[in-house]
């Protein structure tokens, strides 16, 4: 059975909506290395890929090895578009996530995840992880379920406490009905919950294996906390620290600097020698993509690294080759700037943007999109006054959320990541009245180890070159030579 001490050094981050693509975690995987697919809205991602035509066929291969076929063509009748939508026409849309949840909407969710994860893992015996954000709980048992079919060898979370994680791998593996309690504003811990029957859904009991988990943290406080019981206590952690891109937990003393970011101090970084007490694995994240990095952890006893920023601007992930050569380009010429913005994310946490023209980093774009939230990822639960429960997002429409109870302070600023970050991914909604979707793009603050690859690879790299170039310092690692790239062995 894996452990989380037979994971390789080098983890590739789970980043963004489809960033962290199939493609790129099969790169990573087949060259020794964990490969790790973003779990973020692969509802959605399947169901557009189908609505455009699934021209290379992947997503209708990957389908037809789903276990169960009924709901494997149920998906297909419902999205797949043979050609493709026509030119300005919409998506479809899909159902919403929620607590009470319809067949429909989790049978999509447990074929998105299947999907991308079984494509990550075709054709070689390399390991393959799914990142889910805690914060998105409603799709979780779904997700994760759907990627356990597909064999997914790790799981990997964070923007959050994942506490809960540890024994709803247990259930999945054991095919058990789950109520996954769910965070829900004006109630008590535990008094709402997400439905999932695994053996209700598929029709009979198929056989799976509980992957390895890996919590993803910020202070050694969140780990000796996870760590100290064993019905929440993960199988290793990965530690993140400020740099690190995407979403990142909050500085202890708020504080903003005179650019309006949110400012990190020493108070901020986590005490290594505590988390390693717990004598749990971890990898060190968060300006960690270097070979000196990577040689640090594995002296000072770290398992390795993970490692975003360099494989999100390698030719295999799943920016819009247009954002990434901007990126590229920024980066190249020192022009590039990647801000801690404390008020863009609707989770409330500090979300890393790039500041790329013609993305939403622009104030012009911004202001120009119309307030909606269509897609609700990463919109919260309440109780209303009748006791139904109800949703709110804070970047939704200012009018909407405060009658919902929401204070309108909480709209200031607010992005439409949900439909950000798919923008980047390269499958914008249209919406009526031609609006299309503009980019979220994010990546680590630090920006050193991919200026040296852009000095290195002028035209562009590959997740194998970076891979490459970051266990080159390291070749007389036991770790290393265990998962030593060919080109290198």
């Amino acid at each position: 059975m894996l452990t989380a001490a037979d994971l390789p050094p080098i983890i590739q981050g789970g980043m963004g909506v489809s960033v962290s693509s199939w493609q790129l975690a099969s790169a990573v995987a087949q060259h020794g290395h964990l490969g790790v697919v973003s779990g973020t809205a692969l509802d959605l991602v399947l169901a557009r890929r189908l609505q455009n035509g699934d021209e290379d066929g992947h997503a209708r291969r990957a389908l037809a090895a789903f276990p169960e076929p009924d709901i494997a063509e149920r998906v297909l009748k419902r999205y797949y578009i043979s050609g493709g939508r026509g030119a300005g026409t919409p998506y479809s849309p899909i159902p919403r996530l929620a607590i009470r949840q319809r067949r429909a909407l989790q049978e999509l969710a447990v074929t998105g995840s299947f999907v991308d994860v079984w494509l990550a893992k075709e054709g070689h015996s390399g390991l393959v992880g799914i990142n889910c954000l805690e914060k998105i709980q409603m799709s979780t048992p779904a997700t994760l379920y759907g990627a356990r079919l597909a064999g997914v060898d790790a799981v990997l979370m964070g923007a959050g406490v994942p506490r809960t994680i540890p024994n709803l791998l247990n259930m999945l593996a054991r095919n058990e009905p789950i109520n996954f309690a769910i965070d829900v504003d004006g109630a008590d811990d535990g008094a709402f919950t997400v439905d999932f029957d695994p053996v209700n859904l598929l029709g009979y009991v198929p056989k799976v294996q509980r992957p390895v988990f890996l919590a993803i943290v910020s202070s050694h406080v969140l780990a000796l906390f996870l760590a100290r019981e064993e019905a929440i206590r993960p199988d290793g952690f990965i530690v993140e620290t400020p740099p690190a891109g995407g979403h990142n937990a909050p500085p202890r003393r708020p504080e903003l600097d005179e650019r309006g970011e949110m400012v990190f101090g020493p108070r901020d970084e986590p005490d290594l020698d505590k988390i390693a007490a717990t004598g749990l694995p971890y990898w060190l994240a968060g300006a960690a993509g270097t070979p000196e990095a990577l040689r640090e952890a594995l002296i000072q006893g770290a398992m390795g690294i993970q490692v975003g920023t360099v494989f999100a601007l390698s030719n295999d992930s799943g920016i819009r080759p247009g954002i990434r050569d901007q990126m590229r380009a920024g980066i190249h010429d020192d022009s590039l700037y990647v801000r801690t913005d404390p008020k863009a994310s609707p989770t409330g946490f500090p979300f890393k943007v790039a500041e790329i023209s013609g993305t939403m980093s622009e104030t012009s774009i911004y202001e120009a999109r119309p307030r909606l939230c269509d897609l609700g990822y990463l919109r919260t639960a309440f109780v209303k006054a009748d006791g139904e429960i109800g949703y709110r997002c804070p970047s939704e429409p200012v009018h909407m959320y405060v009658r919902k109870g929401g204070d309108i302070a909480d709209t200031i600023g607010r992005q439409c990541l949900c439909n950000g970050l798919t923008a980047t991914a390269g499958i914008a909604q249209i919406h009526a009245g031609g609006y299309l979707e503009a980019p979220v793009a994010t990546l680590g603050s630090d920006l050193a180890g991919a200026k040296r690859l852009a000095e290195k690879y002028p035209a562009g790299w590959s997740a194998i070159e970076v891979i490459n170039w970051l266990v080159s310092l390291s070749l007389d690692s036991p770790r290393i030579k265990k998962g030593l790239s060919p080109s290198l062995s």
